[in-house]
């Protein structure tokens, strides 16, 4: 496991991606996808147990609701190491355990950050960044982070190039889970989803 950050180099190289290591900490598009793809990634160990009933019950009910299940450990041993057939399922569990061993959160949420494809080309927090706002993630005001933290679960069916309305009702998701958390106030959210994106 520990060859996790070279895999991610050769990755974002394979697609033209720069600047792997560009991802601030804490930084708003870590915080929101925590928040919308796993809340509990600082208290679980690689696998949510919580997350997984959750989404299995919401499967047997046939339910819509965005329990996930997949830790973002799961989804980042998914996107280096494995597929994501039955038997891959599996064994990201046990590499999320490895990872969970080998790093530290900050370095696994980096990490995730740093490869994730998010739309249009764009692997990794600092490419879609530049890519849809022409600017470094540092930069990206709550309104751009939403978007660009909806965009990991379904880049294409929430291009805000594309299907903007499904791009802001999934950014209104994003920000309800922030106030959820208590990151941002009710008005703060309204103000950010009111907040011109200025897409490039």
């Amino acid at each position: 496991m520990d060859d996790a950050e070279a895999r991610i180099e050769a990755r974002l190289a394979s697609h033209g991606a720069k600047d792997p290591h560009a991802v601030p900490r804490p930084d708003k598009v870590g915080i929101a996808v925590i928040a919308t793809e796993d809340s509990r990634f600082y208290r679980h160990h690689g696998l949510d147990a919580l997350g997984v009933v959750r989404a299995a019950m919401s499967a047997i009910s046939g339910s819509h609701h965005d329990f996930g299940g997949a830790t973002l450990d799961q989804q980042l041993a998914k996107n280096l190491y494995t597929s994501n057939s039955l038997p891959a399922k599996v064994e990201q569990v046990v590499l999320s355990f490895k990872l969970e061993a080998q790093y530290s959160k900050s370095q696994i949420l980096e990490m995730y950050l740093s490869e994730v494809y998010l739309g249009h080309g764009f692997y990794g927090l600092p490419a879609a960044s530049r890519g849809y706002f022409g600017v470094a993630p540092a930069d990206l005001t709550w309104a751009q982070a939403s978007v660009l933290a909806g965009l990991v679960q379904a880049p294409s069916a929430y291009d805000p190039y594309s299907h903007r309305d499904l791009a802001k009702s999934r950014q209104r998701h994003v920000l309800d889970r922030l106030v959820a958390i208590k990151t941002l106030t009710a008005a703060q959210a309204d103000a950010a989803y009111s907040a011109p994106l200025n897409l490039q």
